[in-house]
């Protein structure tokens, strides 16, 4: 806990985001500073609860109480050593997760909740700053090695918890830079990539090996990889996109999310970007097919473009502005969101189905056709709602529909679970003996901090697999 009335005496305060009029302009992430003397003070609002449903709401059981009140008296350096203790990387928490430990605080019942998102992200933040992060490699090497394929935050904690155990692991990645959805997907205004660039150069020292432009099943032999390595562990991620079945789909300048949004962060990183996707949203008419995080990426990026308008569809009735009745606390609530995106401008468009793709003589699309529909799950077309919208181009955010399949997944054999991802036992391990699986190529498309979670319980399934026994912490 923190203060034993901190909670009566304090109110939650975050940061304030930057003016939209000067945000909008550039790249960079959207809050403003936020002194660590005010992180203090919210340390404080940390309550004696008893039963600490914060550890419910966090899937990687993170020590909320013990850091909040580490840094609420001032010992920064403690607090970084428990808050490292379950999370490899708290700054992409820190920055990227919606935070459903928040959702669960016990002080949030009946009080704005404490700010443990902001909290974490000051504690790793300010730990680097001061030097306090540092290559931690193992003392003894046990002789195995581990391949793992994909560097998302499941494979990038999956191997730096295997190296820490003493293993030799080799992360391999299809594109150019570690990172994957985290280095290609999330814009550059939620987290920067020098937060990812200093995580890989602390794991190199540590002894993890990176092969980048390695995509197994493709230009690297997944057979190969099997002879050669003790274990496999698959963090490729679900990347296989939702579609949309509509008359005129095949018109040019329509896009999948993740076809379009990983070009910006490419130029973002210098780079000259060229091909099909390469496309800017400058002076178009866009719209955003689904209301998810995914979308309001993809809102955010249309704005800094200057795109003449935008709009973000999204097929549910909107939900309720307060937390509704249907998910209690300390659940993770059904209410609607608004993320900094929405607040710089762009319609949202509520119960709405797309029916048809109109394009011009040269096959680009021109306009959208669109009918109100009822609630779920029938989503019937409620008559006389028709409408036709300006759109020259189309974003398609409807979320995903578990790993790619084809290459190294058909490759490898491995059985798949009713909704098309890996599936596993207790430990990990797949159908195939010595292939393991986490993130969301085991769970389907989920969250940062259950990817985080997921690639250290892996870790410690494959080193129990290899050493008949684990110390790793899941």
């Amino acid at each position: 806990m923190g203060k034993p009335t901190g909670f009566i005496e304090f109110e939650r305060e975050v940061p304030t985001r930057r003016p939209v009029a000067e945000r909008v302009n550039d790249w960079k992430e959207i809050y403003e500073p936020f002194s660590i003397v005010k992180v203090q003070t919210q340390g404080a609002r940390c309550m004696d609860c008893g039963v600490p449903f914060c550890h419910n709401g966090c899937p990687l059981n993170n020590i909320i109480p013990d850091w909040n009140d580490l840094a609420y008296r001032d010992r920064w350096k403690d607090a970084i050593r428990v808050l490292h203790s379950t999370n490899n990387f708290p700054e992409f928490t820190g920055r990227i997760c919606p935070a459903p430990c928040e959702s669960a605080c016990v002080l949030g019942i009946n009080e704005p909740p404490v700010t443990i998102k902001n909290n974490e992200r000051t504690i790793v933040d300010h730990a680097w700053e001061q030097g306090w992060i540092v290559p931690e490699p193992p003392e003894v090497r046990t002789g195995k090695k581990v391949a793992v394929i994909g560097s998302g935050p499941a494979g990038m904690a999956a191997s730096q918890q295997l190296n820490r155990a003493g293993h030799s692991v080799t992360l391999f990645e299809k594109n150019d830079r570690i990172g994957g959805l985290m280095r290609y997907g999330i814009p550059d205004f939620k987290m920067e990539k020098h937060h990812i660039d200093r995580r890989v150069e602390q794991m190199k020292a540590e002894g993890v090996e990176f092969v980048v432009n390695a995509h197994v099943g493709h230009n690297v032999s997944i057979e190969e990889l099997r002879q050669n390595f003790d274990a496999v562990l698959l963090t490729g991620g679900a990347e296989a996109p939702r579609d949309i079945k509509a008359e005129g789909r095949e018109n040019r300048g329509i896009y999948f999310a993740m076809q379009w949004l990983p070009n910006q962060n490419k130029r973002n990183a210098g780079d000259d970007v060229h091909g099909e996707f390469d496309v800017l949203a400058t002076d178009k008419h866009v719209i955003i097919i689904g209301g998810g995080d995914t979308g309001a990426d993809c809102l955010g990026t249309s704005h800094r473009h200057k795109c003449k308008s935008v709009t973000q569809f999204e097929l549910m009735p909107m939900p309720p502005p307060q937390r509704a009745a249907s998910t209690p606390w300390p659940n993770w609530p059904l209410m609607l969101r608004t993320e900094s995106a929405h607040e710089e401008g762009g319609q949202r468009e509520w119960s709405i189905l797309t029916t048809k793709f109109e394009g011009d003589a040269e096959g680009n699309v021109k306009k959208l056709h669109t009918v109100k529909v009822g609630p779920a799950p029938k989503f019937e077309p409620i008559a006389g709602t028709e409408q036709v919208w300006d759109a020259e181009l189309v974003l398609l955010a409807m979320g995903f529909l578990g790993p790619v399949k084809g290459g190294m997944i058909d490759q490898l054999g491995v059985d798949l679970d009713g909704r098309g991802n890996v599936k596993c036992n207790e430990q990990y391990m797949s159908s195939v003996p010595g292939v393991f699986a986490a993130g969301d190529m085991r769970r389907g498309q989920s969250l940062v901090v259950w990817a985080i979670a997921e690639g250290r319980k892996a870790a410690r399934g494959v080193d129990q697999w290899l050493m008949g026994e684990s110390k790793l912490l899941a």
